[in-house]
């Protein structure tokens, strides 16, 4: 099942996509819904963020090739992980499929993608075990974790370089039918792949991540958790469209502006 979060006739609502349909209904996939028979054409609607979520993590550092890519670039020795430790991001720069990601005017060259899967806590989740983890997820979506290098080396926090409005474009919506072994990750800009990885190539797994944090943290319905990405992503400019597809899932597409072009 695919679920919808999007705008039309001036208001919002969730929907389950049928081909080229969206079916509205009332309540939303989180506390219980009903269908309705209003019907509409996705090409009709304004795709919307699939869900606000109630606490924005992100697993930093989770595939091996990026952290040892991401280290050559400093002249370091990789230092892969040896925990499933997870950060936080900030709803302020959440944006759905198709808006712009907007690069500050003031911004460097090294603005770059992080095409990420995306795990969305269906229900709230306390002290679960590994092999009951993913119980917990009511679906999945993909994330671009857009960062400004130069930023990321020079500020005490992310708090620029990771969270700038319309830096974590997600969507296009969440889908419940997903397997995640099968999955694949391709990222493209202006249509050129740049990235392709097996999703499921982490170092530590989605389950494994819930359960560490479900031990320390409540999980509620609608966070999600960003699970990091694979390889050197490429930097990006003012004209360029992003695309991240997630066997399974489908596309997130956004294109760049810079501010003041």
């Amino acid at each position: 099942m695919r679920w919808l979060r999007y705008q039309a006739d001036g208001r919002e609502a969730y929907g389950i996509i049928e081909g080229d349909e969206v079916v509205e209904v009332k309540g939303d996939p989180f506390a219980g819904y009903e269908r309705t028979a209003t019907r509409r054409k996705l090409g009709a609607v304004k795709f919307l963020v699939p869900v606000i979520p109630k606490t924005f993590y992100a697993a930093g550092l989770n595939y091996a090739e990026h952290v040892t890519e991401m280290a050559k670039k400093r002249g370091e020795e990789p230092n892969i992980p040896p925990n499933a430790d997870v950060g936080y991001r900030a709803n302020n720069a959440l944006v759905a499929h198709g808006e712009n990601i907007v690069i500050p005017k003031d911004a460097g060259e090294l603005v770059q993608y992080e095409g990420e899967l995306v795990a969305v806590i269906g229900k709230k989740t306390k002290h679960i075990s590994e092999k009951d983890a993913l119980s917990c997820v009511l679906g999945w979506t993909i994330g671009n974790d857009m960062s400004e290098r130069t930023w990321q080396r020079g500020d005490r926090t992310l708090w620029r370089a990771k969270n700038t409005d319309t830096f974590k474009p997600m969507g296009p919506w969440i889908e419940t039918d997903f397997d995640l072994d099968k999955a694949e990750t391709t990222v493209r800009v202006n249509g050129k792949v740049t990235d392709h990885f097996r999703t499921n190539n982490m170092v530590h797994g989605v389950a494994k991540f819930i359960s560490r944090m479900s031990q320390y943290l409540t999980l509620y319905p609608g966070d999600v958790v960003w699970m990091g990405t694979e390889g050197a992503p490429a930097n990006l400019k003012h004209g360029d469209v992003c695309e991240i597809e997630i066997t399974g899932i489908g596309t997130l597409s956004n294109p760049l502006v810079r501010e003041g072009m």
